[in-house]
């Protein structure tokens, strides 16, 4: 009856089940029912958060897995990949677990340090491909589509001609404001640059998001105290991320993150394809990231498919 319930609703709470048991004459306790839970591979977690899907972004999706589907390999390794982040101060990527003894909780070497508002952020624009990262940049102030033309004139064709990319090789970003308006539409066509178009409401099908929890995590590690420290580092652990980290392959940490992400389009796009099929679609966190101990964020992670009942 437990298992069955919580499969039904699994927001139903142990206090709701010790009720509905005792309600049938069955007296047990909380920990009784997690026990139960447990063995059954069931266990209490957070609801994640996700972007809510209408009609007409699971009708975008399921264009994108059409026209894409079966694309080679060398297709997806052809594109650079781009989005912005922020980065903050003391942000939920500082946040670490200590060992220590009984009242020594102010201990400097057990204690992070805050301040006011969250000690400010920065925001940064990124790019890369299967071959590395590009260039990355921070952005002083508030982008509208003048300033983002701008960064893709500076920093754009630079990058790509550093990654060494083929002919005819293909640029992403995602449906920000700034990235669908027209005059920047119309430069990119000017410009001559092929542009994948990305369905809306689709975070989990851009593979850089991976790259900046990377980035993230490497960051909080060196503890940066000010704003300019943090920008400093942000560009050194971009700088190094291709070759610092060495896997059992000799391949670097990009390189995995690219394996998984670039390397494993199928699968995802398999899901979106797929009709009725009510799951959380997500690129794979690649081994060195679990390991990291950092949780990926929510809003960048996971999106819903297709709801049940749709088809093509």
């Amino acid at each position: 009856m437990i298992t069955r319930t919580v499969s039904k609703n699994p927001r139903t709470t142990r206090g709701d089940l010790v009720n509905d048991l005792q309600r049938a004459g069955t007296k047990v306790t909380k920990a009784t029912i997690s026990n139960t839970l447990c063995r059954q591979g069931l266990k209490s977690c957070s609801a994640r958060r996700v972007p809510l899907l209408k009609p007409v972004h699971v009708q975008a999706r399921l264009k994108f897995a059409r026209e894409h589907l079966d694309d080679p390999e060398e297709d997806w390794e052809n594109v650079i990949w781009s989005d912005e982040t922020k980065v903050e101060l003391f942000g939920k990527n500082s946040t670490r677990r200590v060992w220590r003894r009984k009242n020594a909780e102010l201990h400097p070497m057990n204690t992070i340090p805050t301040v006011k508002h969250g000690g400010g952020n920065i925001m940064l624009w990124g790019c890369f491909s299967a071959k590395g990262p590009g260039r990355l940049i921070r952005v002083k102030e508030r982008m509208n589509w003048a300033m983002y033309r701008e960064i893709l004139s500076d920093n754009l064709l630079p990058s790509s001609r550093a990654l060494k990319m083929k002919r005819g090789w293909v640029f992403q970003h995602d449906n920000d404001p700034k990235h669908t308006a027209r005059a920047t539409k119309e430069w990119l066509r000017k410009k001559h640059f092929k542009v994948l178009e990305s369905p809306s409401q689709s975070p989990d099908l851009n593979p850089i998001e991976n790259l900046w929890r990377e980035l993230k995590v490497r960051v909080a590690q060196r503890q940066p105290q000010n704003i300019t420290a943090l920008e400093e580092i942000c560009m050194e652990e971009w700088a190094k991320i291709p070759a610092t980290v060495s896997l059992p392959n000799d391949s670097s940490c990009v390189e995995e993150i690219l394996r998984e992400m670039t390397h494993s389009w199928p699968p995802p796009l398999t899901a979106i394809h797929t009709p009725g099929k009510a799951e959380q679609t997500k690129f794979p966190i690649p081994n060195k990231l679990r390991g990291s101990g950092h949780i990926p964020d929510d809003r960048i992670c996971t999106v819903p498919t297709i709801k049940d009942g749709l088809s093509l």
